[in-house]
């Protein structure tokens, strides 16, 4: 049901939603020079980190010989865009330490999600 919040386009929304309200906030205080715009920006910037550090956090903890050796991995075995469609998916769903600890031929959750990601990669 809320598949789009995974998806790059509702993360880059975010972003601009947040640098608008900033924007706004910065442009306001600088007319009228009163505090609450002040908190309004601090706000602004404090929802804006907590809702998109989940989404950073997980893509950026993979190195690029981790991101090289799982690409390599999976090449061995299917072709390269589907390789990059998946990878990519694990990479923004799973950070390096649970991707590890999976048991990748076994659990069922992760079997559903590449099962999901593979439909997904199919139909583009």
């Amino acid at each position: 049901m809320f598949d789009f919040l995974d998806e790059d386009w509702f993360v880059i929304g975010l972003e601009i939603l947040f640098l608008l309200f900033i924007g706004y906030d910065v442009w306001k205080y600088y007319k009228s020079r009163k505090k609450e715009y002040i908190f309004n920006i601090v706000l602004a910037i404090g929802f804006a980190v907590w809702v998109l550090y989940p989404f950073y956090i997980k893509y950026y903890m993979w190195e690029e010989k981790d991101r090289e050796a799982l690409i390599q991995t999976c090449l061995v075995e299917h072709n390269s865009s589907y390789c990059y469609c998946v990878d990519d998916k694990i990479f923004k769903e799973y950070d390096l330490q649970t991707y590890n600890q999976l048991d990748k031929k076994r659990d069922k959750e992760f079997l559903a999600f590449i099962k999901v990601s593979e439909q997904e990669c199919f139909e583009e």
